[in-house]
């Protein structure tokens, strides 16, 4: 079988690692793709929004199917575009992916189906959005509307706060076209959590848990990130909060896709607050989570291409998963200046005096002649897997001291359990 993955960055270098190890994969492709990702598959020079030249790439070298890993291809309607050429793609079509491409169209669903989230309104006009500032209170969530990179959330402490990221969205316009809608959210009190889960328009199952940590600094101090580490299974997921889970979100969420008429085929991430009045959804994502998925494949012993096929065939409630009962922690190392401008092009040294029973997947990096240097704001992940989460999370920080580069940040506490604010 070929498959070929779209993306380049740490989500996709954990799935080219979890596909590899199926006997059933012949080739494997990626594009772009990355310096760690080209160990494992054949790396392609098209970038992830290249929907044209990526539908005839795989249409020339007779891709089986594809599997797209970033949310802006699909909101672009790259599933469609495949299955137009007769590709399968896994991953929700252009309909569906206006569950992560508009959080406006998110919260009308939730209400719709009675799902358990945050009250909130929405805004297009700056200054009607500044006449509500403070009408859930303090703090105050403010969301971008569209996709930005994770980054689309500001909570304000207090009135000064919400006016300066007000200016910053709708007219500095930091996150283009994304900020011209605002959503204002009630501040939910709890612990965050995640649940990725694979959804074939008939079944909804959902994968081992995680907790992702969005804020740049310890503590939960400073802006939102894409993530900055990760851990699973989430030490907060008793079983009946598995149970509300399963009864308050997934059910509804599974026969809302059905009502509305949304074919959903993929994963759907399921961002949680674990409040006192029980499990609500803080936001729905339409593919494996960047950095959950890089502590939550590691632990599955299923075959992913069983599974990938089994969604995009409908036959997904055949399936059962299996997981590693060993922890996963996952240490993200990131850039100087990020979540904001950060320098590029820094040599990264130690990345082969890991343990070998640790993982390090690439998320922004480059090869420079023979040279491995950074090329984005995230830049390695490191994960690693141990019989507690102590052991875990020890090993994960031991190496991630081995790796070093000009200017690399990390946060110290992956895995430490917290009231997370996002």
């Amino acid at each position: 079988m070929k498959i070929l993955i779209v993306g380049g960055g740490g989500r996709e270098h954990a799935i080219a690692w979890k596909l590899v190890q199926s006997p059933r994969v012949k080739k494997l492709y990626c594009a772009p793709g990355n310096p760690g990702i080209a160990a494992l598959a054949e790396c392609v020079p098209i970038n992830a929004e290249e929907i044209d030249k990526i539908c005839s790439f795989a249409k020339e070298k007779e891709i089986d199917f594809a599997v797209i890993g970033p949310e802006v291809p699909l909101s672009m309607g790259i599933v469609d575009a495949l299955k137009e050429v007769g590709i399968k793609a896994f991953g929700p079509n252009q309909k569906c992916a206006r569950l992560e491409g508009s959080k406006s169209f998110t919260k009308a669903f939730l209400a719709r189906h009675k799902i358990p989230t945050a009250g909130y309104k929405e805004y297009t006009d700056m200054e009607q959005l500044k006449k509500a500032i403070g009408i859930f209170g303090y703090p105050m969530v403010l969301k971008a509307d569209g996709l930005a990179a994770g980054k689309g959330v500001v909570i304000a402490e207090d009135r000064a706060a919400a006016e300066k990221a007000i200016e910053e969205m709708m007219g500095d316009k930091i996150f283009g076209a994304a900020g011209e809608k605002v959503v204002v959210e009630e501040f939910l009190s709890g612990i965050e959590a995640s649940v990725l889960c694979f959804v074939d328009g008939k079944t909804i199952l959902p994968m081992e848990s995680a907790q992702d940590y969005k804020r740049i600094y310890d503590n939960d101090k400073g802006l939102n990130t894409g993530g900055m580490g990760t851990y699973s299974p989430s030490l907060i997921f008793t079983d009946e909060i598995k149970e509300q889970i399963n009864e308050r979100v997934l059910k509804p969420t599974l026969q809302g896709f059905q009502k509305d008429g949304l074919d959903f085929k993929g994963v759907l991430f399921i961002g949680l607050m674990i409040t006192e009045e029980g499990p609500k959804v803080i936001e729905f994502n339409n593919r494996f989570g960047d950095p959950e998925t890089q502590s939550v494949l590691p632990r599955m012993k299923s075959d992913l291409v069983d599974i990938m096929e089994a969604v995009m065939e409908d036959r997904l409630a055949e399936q059962k998963l299996e997981w590693d009962d060993r922890r996963a922690v996952c240490v993200v190392m990131a850039s100087c200046g990020y979540p904001g401008e950060y320098k590029k092009g820094n040599l990264i040294e130690g990345l082969h005096d890991v343990d070998e029973d640790v993982l390090v997947f690439h998320s922004g990096t480059k090869l420079v002649d023979q040279d491995i240097v950074t090329d984005g704001g995230r830049v390695l992940g490191i994960t690693a897997l141990g019989e507690t989460h102590e052991e875990a999370r020890k090993k994960a920080y031991d190496n991630v001291t081995r790796i070093i580069f000009e200017g690399a940040q990390y946060r110290t506490d992956i895995g430490l359990l917290r009231k997370m604010e996002r």
